[in-house]
C-alpha cells in the first residue's frame, strides 16, 4: 500500500504543506469577491475567508422589504458559493507542487 512512498521526507513535506496553507490564509484575506443581485440593485462583497465585507443596495429596495430579503439572501448565498469555489481553487494549488510519493511523477 505504501510502496514507492519516501517516509523520509514525510515530515518535510507536511511542514510544507503548513507553511502552504499558512500562506493561503493570508491571501484569503486579501481577496474580495462580489456578488450582484436582482440587475445589480444589490452587490455583496466578501473576503476569501468568507467574512461579509461590504454590501450595497439601491435606495428603491428600501420600501419593499420581501424583496430586498429575498434579494440579500440569494446575493449573500452566492457570494459564499464564489468563496468556497476560490478556496477549493486554492487548495488545488496548494497541492500541486507537492508529490507524496517521492521521485518525479
Amino acid at each position: 500500500m505504501f510502496e514507492g512512498m519516501d517516509l523520509k521526507n514525510m515530515g518535510k513535506m507536511m511542514e510544507q504543506m503548513q507553511e502552504k496553507a499558512t500562506q493561503m490564509q493570508k491571501q484569503s484575506k486579501q481577496v474580495q469577491l462580489t456578488a450582484k443581485g436582482g440587475g445589480g440593485v444589490i452587490e455583496v462583497t466578501a473576503n476569501g475567508m468568507g467574512e461579509v465585507i461590504d454590501m450595497t443596495i439601491d435606495d428603491a429596495l428600501l420600501a419593499d422589504k420581501a424583496s430586498l430579503q429575498l434579494l440579500l439572501i440569494s446575493t449573500i448565498n452566492e457570494v459564499l458559493s464564489m468563496v468556497e469555489d476560490n478556496k477549493k481553487s486554492q487548495a488545488m494549488g496548494m497541492f500541486g507542487g507537492l508529490n507524496p510519493f517521492g521521485g518525479n511523477g
